[in-house]
């Protein structure tokens, strides 16, 4: 392989580095620097930041967390397949392949609906 061939690479991953760094060093640099205990303690998202660290917690955090992790990920199958849909043709293997795929997809998010997965009390 020529080595010119990857500059193009290179150059894409540089620039999304660079991206990704800018708004933190902007924000390090011109942001306010005004600490107080309050802020420097230690926290847990839906606890309060002074009882035990050992108490017992609720699992739904964890639930709806799995919930939105996998309903994301199966979601995210359907933008390859929307792009290449035209080219697959309406009647296809393809089509019929992902149906099943949502089909099952709605199945399991009834079924969670109906054992109050997604409740929140």
């Amino acid at each position: 392989m020529d080595p010119d061939s990857y500059l193009p690479v290179l150059l894409f991953i540089l620039v999304g580095l660079a991206i990704g760094a800018a708004p933190m060093a902007i924000g390090a640099l011109l942001g306010p620097h005004r600490p107080d205990p309050e802020k420097l303690s230690p926290y847990e998202c839906g606890f309060e930041a002074f009882e035990d660290a050992r108490m017992k917690f609720d699992v739904r955090y964890y639930l709806v967390a799995i919930l939105f992790i996998l309903f994301d990920l199966e979601i995210a199958f359907l933008f390859p397949w929307a792009v290449v849909l035209g080219d697959l043709g309406a009647w296809s293997v393809g089509f019929w392949a992902m149906m099943s795929f949502l089909a099952i997809l709605t199945v399991g998010f009834i079924y969670e609906w109906k054992r109050g997965a997604l409740d929140w009390e």
